[in-house]
């Protein structure tokens, strides 16, 4: 009886560790697939840059003109409209400081940090920008909130300006980022175009890690979004349906990402008025884009071609794995805690 109950434990120990070994194959198995297919996709081709060398992109003197296409033949580093695409290598920083020096010019950058998003991201984020963030120009921070006593009690240590503002909770994460359209309008028109010359506008729950210049500054800019910048255009997320202001089908060039964009005041104010419009026509039709603010982007982007467009290295997210491609990472995706983070309360 004593062996049999024995046999019996040994039994049950060894079927323990079967389990638990075909388990952990599983789990390694799921992890390096998606890590595999992630690998794979790095290696899929983008398009190259078809301009002459020696194209000059603007009249002039300008400094853009200066920009080397060519050195990196890895990657596509010009639009078939002839914008720019920047990645490391193809400016030189001191050229492009020393120009915009000259202009005496001024950066707004916009952020809304909402519920829990002011405890968990705002002063990280706030903290990297004064160091990374057009170093060595004047930038000012407008920062929404919608508990302004709490920000001054976390009082960011930042040496540059920032302007507060108060705005109201909505009761899903959707509506707050969507109403951010509506709001950097009247901000630009109300404040921002009588202070900056370009305005850039940020989801917070990023970090900054190395230089955000002024290679970046031009008319109307945009960012390819790091997990479909390689890509092929069907599996890009367009929003598909006909009845929303936002609807793309298959028409755009590249997948944009909302978490950063910008430009001259002029081209930010048309861009988030013209995003306002799609999302409370919407509104009155009962759509919501598929991608909310982000879908209305891409439609305006594909309407409105942006003069300068930004590599994954300004916003880029660690969870996609090493990609050759990558050599410095400017702008980080944090953690993102949506269980926490997106809570209403």
């Amino acid at each position: 009886m004593v062996l049999r109950c024995l046999s019996y434990a040994k039994y049950l120990a060894m079927k323990r560790k079967c389990i638990a070994l075909l388990l952990t194959i599983i789990v390694l198995y799921l992890v390096m697939d998606l890590s595999f297919f992630r690998f794979m996709e790095g290696l899929i081709p983008m398009d190259v840059c078809h301009l002459r060398k020696g194209f000059k992109l603007k009249p002039g003197n300008h400094v853009d003109n200066y920009l080397d296409y060519w050195s990196r033949t890895d990657v596509q580093t010009c639009t078939n409209w002839k914008a720019p695409i920047i990645w490391d290598g193809t400016f030189n920083p001191i050229y492009h400081d020393a120009m915009y020096k000259k202009q005496n010019i001024v950066i707004g950058l916009t952020v809304f940090a909402v519920g829990k998003y002011l405890d968990m991201y705002l002063e990280s984020f706030l903290v990297s920008a004064d160091e990374h963030f057009m170093p060595g120009f004047s930038v000012i921070y407008y920062v929404f909130v919608d508990d302004l006593p709490k920000l001054e009690r976390l009082r960011p240590s930042v040496r540059r300006k920032i302007e507060r503002f108060q705005v109201e909770r909505h009761k899903r994460w959707q509506d707050i980022s969507m109403y951010r359209m509506k709001i950097i309008s009247r901000l630009i028109e109300d404040r921002i175009r009588h202070e900056a010359n370009y305005v850039f506008c940020f989801d917070v729950d990023q970090r900054f890690q190395g230089r955000f210049g002024t290679e970046v500054l031009s008319e109307l800019v945009a960012l390819l979004h790091a997990w479909y910048y390689r890509r092929p255009k069907f599996m890009y997320t367009y929003d598909r349906n006909p009845h929303s202001a936002a609807y793309l089908s298959d028409k755009g060039d590249f997948y944009y990402h909302a978490a950063v964009f910008g430009g001259t005041w002029q081209s930010v104010k048309n861009l988030t008025e013209t995003c306002d419009r799609g999302i409370m026509q919407d509104k009155q039709k009962n759509v919501e884009a598929l991608w909310h603010d982000e879908s209305h982007l891409n439609k305006f982007l594909w309407l409105h071609k942006p003069t300068k467009v930004l590599s994954p290295e300004y916003c880029w997210d660690p969870k996609i794995g090493w990609r050759r491609d990558i050599r410095v990472v400017r702008l980080l995706w944090v953690e993102k805690q949506y269980d926490i983070s997106r809570q209403i309360n």
